[in-house]
Parts: structure tokens; C-alpha cells; sequence
């Protein structure tokens, strides 16, 4: 509950049944999850999300998702343990936790109200722990965006062991 390292595994549903298409290591907020998100707790929102959007600084690495390639993506300063955050918006997907879906992952808008936090996505490791997001290595960044068909309609599961094991 109170730990940033996660893993990622995505699942695919096929007619013989679910079959894997990754497993890999990522991190999460610094001080783990949570049932009840607030803006600046420091914690991972528990649950199940949509994710319909994707963008980034750089260009579409191939996504079907709507994708908004745009310069806003930047940011800088350090992380919580001085790493740099230059690159960390390089690739983003959305999750849809507390946001409008269909629409730039940039967008402010916060139906659950302000306190409730927004701005949560995929995206690229910096090399600790995330305010709320969930970060993969670029490479797995990459595999993830390719992966993702908005036809499927794909969600991310996400919380801690105890929470998934419900």
C-alpha cells in the first residue's frame, strides 16, 4: 500500500481466454495508494480507470489512441530524489481519473472538483517515485502506446496487491 514500485501487466482478451502481452516493472506515487485521492497526497488513486488518450512532446510513436503531440508536454525541475524530470512527458497516456475522456491529456478540467486531483497518466520513468502517475521506462512507453486499441476499450486496474486481490 505505502510502496512507489509497481509492475505493469497487460492483458488481452482472446477466444481461448486472457493471455498476457507485458509484464514489466514501473513506479508509482512516493508514498503508495490510495482509496481517496486528493490532489498532493502523494498517493496512486486505486481502481479502474479508461484510457482513451495519449500524447506527449514528442511525435505519435504509432498509438491508435488520439494522440496530441504537443510542446505543453515539457516540464523540468527534480524529482523527490533529484532526478531530473526533462524527458518525463515525453510520451503520456491518460487515465481517466477524474479527467474528461476524449481529449488531450492536457485538458484541466476536473469533474470530481479540484481537491480530488487530476492529471494522472502513463508515463515516461524519471527515475523515482511520481506525484500519482504511473511511469514506465521510454521503451515500455512505447510498447504500451502501440498496444493500446481504443476499439478494445482498454482500462488499467490499479492499486495495491490487497486492493487487486478483491
Amino acid at each position: 500500500m505505502d510502496s512507489p514500485r509497481a509492475r505493469l501487466v497487460a492483458y488481452r482478451l482472446t477466444g481461448a481466454g486472457w493471455v498476457t502481452d507485458a509484464d514489466w516493472r514501473a513506479r508509482n506515487a512516493r508514498d503508495g495508494w490510495t482509496q481517496d485521492h486528493h490532489d498532493d497526497d502523494l498517493r496512486s488513486p486505486v481502481g479502474v480507470f479508461g484510457l482513451t488518450d495519449a500524447g506527449g512532446r514528442l511525435p505519435d510513436p504509432g498509438t491508435r489512441l488520439p494522440y496530441d503531440a504537443s510542446p505543453d508536454f515539457a516540464t523540468e525541475g527534480t524529482g523527490f530524489e533529484g532526478e531530473s524530470l526533462a524527458h518525463a512527458f515525453d510520451y503520456v497516456v491518460a487515465i481517466n481519473y477524474n479527467r474528461v475522456a476524449g481529449v488531450s491529456p492536457l485538458d484541466l478540467k476536473r469533474p470530481l472538483g479540484e481537491d480530488r486531483g487530476g492529471g494522472i497518466w502513463f508515463h515516461v520513468d524519471h527515475g523515482g517515485p511520481t506525484h500519482g502517475c504511473v511511469a514506465l521506462p521510454e521503451d515500455r512507453m512505447r510498447q504500451l502506446l502501440r498496444l493500446l486499441d481504443p476499439a478494445l476499450r482498454p482500462v488499467v486496474v490499479m492499486g495495491d496487491a490487497a486492493s487487486l486481490a478483491r
